[in-house]
């Protein structure tokens, strides 16, 4: 899949979104898109569609690929868990018993693909 976000775009976007969870919408949406597009890029593939709605969708990682209607496996959830899953605010299995993260079928755990990054600020520190 073509990158549609510049990577620089959208660490700027991820960065924003670090500094303010209530980021402009166009931020919190570039920051989503880039984070997906990260993932199919790491995990390229399609058995699995990962969706944040309304900002994107992805199919990632290897395995069976579906070409009509609902996906094999799916991973749906918003923005903000989103975005906490990618920084490494939130592990997977906090989200999935929080009931923010709604995952179904083979391959639908992501878990060894996140945190795709830390947070800006926690870089610096370290």
């Amino acid at each position: 899949m073509p990158r549609r976000i510049r990577p620089a775009d959208g660490r700027a976007a991820l960065e924003a979104w670090c500094a303010d969870a209530e980021a402009p919408r166009a931020v919190r949406a570039t920051a989503v898109r880039y984070t997906l597009e990260e993932l199919a890029e790491r995990a390229p593939g399609h058995s699995v569609e990962v969706r944040v709605p309304p900002f994107g969708v992805v199919q990632c990682i290897e395995g069976p690929r579906h070409r009509r209607g609902t996906p094999p496996a799916v991973v749906e959830t918003d923005a903000p868990t989103w975005l906490g899953l990618v920084v490494g605010d939130l592990t997977w299995e906090e989200a999935l018993a929080s009931g923010s993260v709604r995952a179904g079928g083979e391959r639908a755990a992501l878990e060894a693909h996140l945190p795709l990054t830390t947070r800006p600020d926690a870089e610096r520190a370290g």
